[in-house]
């Protein structure tokens, strides 16, 4: 993994952080109408993460067929679910922090010129390119995150 790589991936630890001091309810608000909370996207990125760590990671190697991403509508259901479990949104950010941190080492530890695929898919990934999808991810939801927050 080249340190830009790494950077980018990381980048989101210290936006979120920045506003874990805020009101509680300034967490459970929708974004707008119809659209989850911030408490929730922070949810929805970490059970992402959760996901990567567990069933991505660990078997991105050489040729390596990883397994399908889930059904994001079923994913992101049980995500929501998952977090309920967090009585405050300061908790789940500390946790999301200390999972970005585990996966970001765990990358350290993967060749960067590894070839994969994923699923059934013909398209194959490296390191790189599959970190490009997730950090397009974290910028699509830290950017609605700013806009609901300041």
């Amino acid at each position: 993994m080249t340190a830009n790589e790494v950077l980018n991936y990381g980048k989101i630890i210290e936006e979120i952080t920045r506003f874990k001091e805020l009101d509680e309810h300034r967490f459970l608000e929708p974004i707008s109408e119809g659209k989850w909370s911030v408490k929730e996207i922070i949810g929805h990125l970490f059970y992402w993460d959760k996901f990567i760590q567990e069933k991505h990671f660990p078997f991105m190697n050489e040729g390596a067929v990883l397994s399908s991403f889930p059904d994001h509508d079923e994913h992101n259901s049980e995500a929501i679910q998952y977090i309920s479990a967090f009585k405050t949104t300061g908790t789940l950010i500390d946790e999301f922090v200390e999972n970005r941190k585990q996966l970001i080492e765990m990358m350290s530890g993967i060749e960067s010129d590894v070839i994969f695929t994923i699923g059934s898919e013909n398209r194959q990934f490296t390191v790189a390119t599959y970190l490009e999808i997730f950090i397009d991810h974290d910028n699509h939801h830290l950017n609605q995150i700013k806009v609901r927050l300041t």
